[in-house]
């Protein structure tokens, strides 16, 4: 039987949400109910294959893994993988910045007049100029960061930091985000906040 979440776990394993199915999975959800929070769920689905005879069957999977529903859970398994890789400067460094430790530079990404302080990866098509890229930061593709500072975070495609007067911290920047220093004064706070989200400020 597949148990989610039970307040007595029988075993010390738990479902780590890699799946493959068949066009079979398709009858389960026509046949399930939502649960109490209005949803289909995946266990459900898995419970209705086992009843009825269809063939299920599990792996059991060596090594870390996080529930990444969390930020801080993100970054930890950010930092997890950045402490696999292996530097490769595939994109341009120019001789007046400085690239410490095991960094990945994407074919296409320019550092101009920067630090980049491993692990990192800087993605393809990224421009950073005059700024720092501290420890376990990832940086996806086409962004610009500039006259700007980030440690400890992840930062997903087409994204712009330009002129941030604070170091940026323990973060997750979703697509297409831009942060920018106001240059109206007085200067403010400004948000435009997702639903659920949490912000920060010292």
């Amino acid at each position: 039987r597949v148990v989610e979440k039970p307040k007595e776990p029988k075993t010390d394993l738990a479902i780590v949400g890699i799946y493959m199915f068949d066009h079979n999975v398709f009858e389960a959800a026509d046949n399930i109910r939502p649960s109490f929070r209005g949803e289909l769920e995946i266990t459900d689905a898995i419970q209705y294959l086992v009843d009825h005879g269809f063939d299920v069957q599990a792996r059991v999977v060596d090594g870390w893994w996080i529930d990444t529903g969390k930020r801080a859970d993100m970054l930890e398994a950010n930092r997890l993988v950045l402490e696999t890789i292996e530097t490769r400067i595939d994109g341009s460094v120019d001789e007046a910045s400085e690239v410490y430790g095991r960094v990945v530079v994407e074919a296409g990404a320019e550092i101009r007049n920067s630090v980049i302080r491993g692990p990192a990866i800087i993605g393809h098509n990224t421009r950073i100029v005059d700024s720092f890229v501290g420890p376990f930061t990832a940086i996806y593709h086409d962004c610009e960061l500039v006259h700007s500072e980030i440690e400890h975070s992840i930062v997903m495609e087409n994204c712009r930091l330009l002129n941030v007067p604070q170091r940026i911290e323990d973060s997750l920047i979703g697509r297409n985000v831009e942060v920018t220093r106001s240059p109206v004064k007085p200067r403010g706070y400004k948000f435009m906040l997702g639903d659920y989200s949490r912000v920060a400020i010292d």
